[in-house]
């Protein structure tokens, strides 16, 4: 099997599972894998994460060109924006995913940082969540302003739509990702409390100790 199938294939088998488990629905979302030669696989326009035919995942080249599979993801333009100012980055994905996209939602939110450090894995896979303000879904200015903040994060909120995640694998990505919606689920829950965060002294010893990417 061609490596481009294995890869196929795994982003069919990540996408049923984030769908299985709720953490997307319909046929929101999307992930997207970089090629050795620069190009890309994502998930096609209009496709459901749990019922992903690998043969027809999108093959484009490395100018975005379709070279096999069908018409990719109407919001490829975001995943492109992030892979220019993330070399280091091998995986994105792009969820509607619930608490994320209720964080994203509340107006008295961080816009320099959505969710404060609550857990160690949640610094060590997401770190600093910005927020990128509302665009209408399709608007290609909504890519520059992704671009604006991925070259010194690797997550991101777009408000009022959800979380996108680069990873250095697909498999580091769909963890960060799993990782930002959990915290965003705590997040939630504690709502009017007064939770212990992390302080400025842990934030650094995890960040210096397990770099993202």
């Amino acid at each position: 099997m061609s490596r481009i199938n294995t890869l196929r294939d795994e982003i069919a088998l990540h996408g049923k599972s984030l769908f299985d488990r709720g953490l997307t629905m319909g046929s929101s979302g999307n992930i997207s894998v970089r090629l050795d030669d620069g190009g890309w696989l994502m998930t096609p326009t209009n496709a459901c994460l749990g019922r992903l035919d690998p043969a027809r995942i999108s093959h484009l080249d490395r100018d975005g060109k379709l070279l096999d599979g069908d018409k990719p993801t109407k919001e490829s333009f975001l995943h492109q924006a992030m892979y220019g100012e993330r070399p280091q980055s091998g995986a994105i994905v792009h969820l509607h995913s619930t608490h994320s996209v209720a964080v994203s939602c509340l107006p008295e939110i961080d816009p320099h940082n959505c969710i404060p450090p609550l857990t160690a894995y949640y610094v060590m896979r997401v770190g600093k969540l910005p927020l990128v303000p509302y665009h209408i879904p399709g608007d290609p200015t909504l890519g520059n302003a992704v671009k604006g903040l991925a070259g010194e994060h690797s997550a991101v909120l777009l408000a009022n739509h959800g979380p996108i995640v680069a990873g250095k694998s697909l498999e580091a990505a769909v963890y960060a990702t799993e990782e930002l919606e959990e915290t965003a689920r705590l997040f939630m829950l504690l709502r009017g409390q007064n939770p212990r965060c992390l302080n400025e002294e842990q934030v650094a010893e995890l960040e210096a100790r397990f770099p993202r990417d």
